[in-house]
């Protein structure tokens, strides 16, 4: 007959196990709302699956059983007496299994994670060379907006002018040339803007590098939860108890409790698989040429010499807007004909290289957010 050990005990694990449920890692950053938003799918998923796993390891096991005992037996093997009914039942707590709850949680929290800068950084390639541009051509499409009505205004004063005999038909058809010029700026960036915004967008003020140091980070994150699950299943140290009663037998107290530690030994080889399997997972995602990291890493080579170009560009347009500008403010105190006709041409040129001012600026600015590149 049994003794009962730590009933007790089992009432105080159990009232633990919420507490070990609710533990979660701590995240290294917050995502962007709308990539939390796009990845809330995923880590719904991968979250409930772990919770489900995890509830099987930090409840305890309710178990019981019901049969016939032989009570004793004489010299000789021979049974005394008439087999006995026999009831037990009780609870039993694997200690481990609180370790491996909170890998499981550890697991799924690191899968979100990897999941999110995954999905950034695959909005990243789908922009493409178009990552940063949208708040460039938001920003021509304003000086556009603001400039085409007063070029409009320009030409329908010199079709009047030109019925009055006042300009010539050349005049004319070069004004229209770069009236027209301006529009189809301001279409082609209408077109640009309904382009991108139909693709997934990249969240403003992220670092592509950081992004891609995270989903290393959260992708090694798992293999090492992984890992550290397979090496829990090499222990068990179990506590059970309850009530086992055999009847028609006197007991003093039909009780019992028992500790239980196990050990498999193959856990003495399972250091450097698990070591070797991590190394090569890293490797693999890394080297994987149809991979997110082999994509971001072209990426980033064709936006930092696309920032270069553009600063160059940039520079030369800010130039040639500071010297039309002058030549403005020259002519405008001049009022004859040919000046004022000069003043024209120079306005919506001005109007065209401010257009493109803006985009580069505002695109530039993007580019070193995304690069993390400082601006000369």
């Amino acid at each position: 007959m049994r003794k009962t050990l730590t009933c007790g005990v089992l009432v105080l694990l159990a009232a633990r196990t919420p507490a070990a449920h609710a533990e979660q890692p701590t995240e290294s950053a917050t995502p962007d709302a709308r990539v939390e938003q796009r990845a809330a799918g995923y880590c719904d998923w991968v979250q409930g699956l772990g919770d489900a796993e995890a509830a099987l390891e930090l409840a305890p096991e309710v178990f019981g059983s019901f049969g016939v005992v032989n009570t004793g037996e004489a010299e000789g093997g021979v049974p005394l007496g008439k087999p006995k009914l026999r009831v037990t039942a009780g609870l039993s707590y694997d200690f481990v299994g609180l370790y491996r709850g909170h890998k499981i949680h550890r697991r799924a929290a690191a899968e979100c994670r990897r999941h999110q800068a995954l999905s950034s950084l695959q909005a990243a390639v789908r922009q493409g060379m178009g990552l940063g541009e949208d708040s460039a051509l938001e920003a021509r499409a304003r000086v556009l907006q603001d400039a085409l009505p007063r070029a409009e205004e320009l030409v329908n004063a010199l079709r009047a002018d030109l019925r009055d005999g006042r300009a010539t038909l050349e005049e004319l058809n070069a004004m229209q040339v770069r009236l027209d010029n301006l529009r189809s700026l301001s279409t082609d960036t209408a077109l640009a803007r309904e382009r991108l915004a139909s693709r997934p967008e990249f969240p403003r003020g992220q670092r592509l590098e950081p992004l891609l140091e995270e989903l290393r980070a959260a992708d090694d994150a798992v293999e090492v939860a992984t890992g550290s699950l397979r090496r829990a299943k090499a222990w068990e140290l179990s506590v059970r108890g309850g009530y086992d009663e055999v009847f028609d037998v006197e007991q003093e107290v039909p009780l019992f409790g028992q500790v239980m530690l196990t050990y498999d030994l193959g856990h003495l080889w399972q250091g450097k698989a698990n070591a070797r399997a991590r190394d090569g997972r890293r490797r693999s995602t890394t080297n994987d040429v149809d991979g997110v990291h082999q994509k971001i890493s072209e990426l980033l080579v064709e936006l930092r010499s696309r920032h270069r170009t553009e600063e160059a560009r940039l520079r030369e347009v800010s130039a040639l807007v500071s010297d039309l500008e002058g030549q403005l403010r020259e002519v405008e105190a001049l009022q004859t004909r040919e000046i004022r006709r000069f003043r024209d041409y120079l306005l919506l040129e001005l109007a065209r290289l401010r257009a493109e001012q803006a985009y580069l600026t505002a695109h530039v600015e993007a580019l070193t957010s995304f690069l993390g590149t400082t601006r000369p």
